[in-house]
């Protein structure tokens, strides 16, 4: 059977002009900086987000660690929204690696407010840590694909620089939240003093992400990615990849987008599943289940047998994320799907079966 795929943007894969791209590059020893494709790459999303320089590293993972740790030393706090991948999803690498203490607050769909972050700055006391750094991440996985609100974000960054606070944005799906938005890449990227962007989610790289920066600062990142076992060789075959995707696939993100307004909407026509946050406004949908319907888990094993794959996220949520590998004739499929999965799993209901506008 061929899956729709679901799970995550991350299942992508090059499409034939990408493996072109990737077979023909040019490539040396990064380690050395002796790769011509991997700094050309560096170059074109430090242009694209009016940042001095870049360095390219394997995951986004690596690039938010990096960055964290550009502004901290050990003992330093990092302010957080309490739903942020760096925090959630990173395996405590703020501690593990660099030994810095979190405070996480509460965001509405990802962003935090300036009043609740206001009073929160240690004083300059030997018993307390220093609070060096505030992190927002753009689009907001856990919130939905939530695009951050700008000029809540601008005040923020603003008020965070006055006080002498770093500001680092986990932008792994930056260009979904430009696309939605209409504000381009160094409007968002210029209030934070490092950015991480990633190249293998919506816009189908196989690997990759980059932090941007002042050139002062990347010097330092490509010391502390060698440090994490980032250092590449010849990775420009890797870089075209994501050379090709910023020239190719930024713009039809706005078709993913459609995709998960689909998607929403086939949830909401469906008895027994909710739409938890709303509004869609990228390409992850998550959606919650009436218990009548059976766990979440088993809710996905009976999309699998329609040929859809989704994830659990816990025992009442699933999530669904669309992306380059997933046509609108594949999500109308998905939409169906969800209708005859509701049924099945409510057919023993002794009301009526759920009802779909997509069964």
């Amino acid at each position: 059977m061929s899956f729709i795929d679901l799970r995550s943007d991350t299942a992508t894969r090059p499409t034939a002009a990408m493996r072109a791209a990737m077979a023909a590059a040019e490539v040396g020893d990064d380690v050395l900086g002796e790769d011509p494709t991997i700094r050309g790459l560096e170059e074109r999303i430090a242009a694209t987000l009016a940042k001095e320089a870049a360095v390219f590293v394997p995951s986004g993972t690596m690039s938010n660690q990096i960055g964290v740790r550009l502004h901290c030393q050990p003992g330093d706090e990092v302010i957080l929204e309490s739903g942020c991948h760096i925090y959630n999803h990173e395996q405590g690498g703020l501690a593990q690696l660099s030994g810095l203490a979190t405070r996480t607050l509460d965001g509405e769909r990802g962003m935090l407010r300036l009043e609740q972050i206001q009073n929160l700055i240690r004083p300059d006391n030997i018993h307390y840590v220093r609070t060096r750094l505030v992190c927002l991440e753009n689009t907001h996985n856990r919130a939905g694909g939530a695009v951050l609100p700008y000029d809540q974000l601008e005040q923020l960054c603003s008020w965070a620089h006055e006080r002498g606070l770093a500001t680092h944005l986990d932008g792994a799906r930056l260009f979904n939240a430009v696309v939605a938005s209409g504000i381009s890449a160094d409007r968002w990227a210029q209030h934070f003093d490092t950015v991480s962007v990633c190249f293998s989610k919506g816009l189908g790289a196989p690997v990759g992400s980059a932090l941007c920066g002042t050139r002062a600062a990347i010097r330092t990142a490509v010391r502390i990615r060698k440090l994490l076992g980032g250092g590449m060789r010849q990775a420009g075959i890797i870089a075209a990849g994501a050379l090709y995707a910023l020239e190719h696939h930024v713009e039809r993100l706005a078709e993913d987008h459609a995709h998960a307004a689909l998607l929403a909407d086939a949830v909401r026509a469906t008895e027994g599943l909710s739409l938890r946050h709303g509004n869609v406004e990228t390409n992850i949908v998550f959606f919650d289940m009436a218990p009548e319907l059976g766990t979440a888990s088993e809710f996905c094993g009976r999309l699998r047998e329609r040929g859809v794959l989704a994830m659990a996220e816990n025992l009442r949520t699933i999530r669904a994320v669309t992306h380059l590998d997933v046509s609108r004739e594949q999500i109308v499929r998905a939409c169906s799907a969800l209708g005859e999965a509701a049924s099945s799993a409510a057919s023993n209901r002794p009301a009526t079966a759920v009802r779909s506008a997509y069964a």
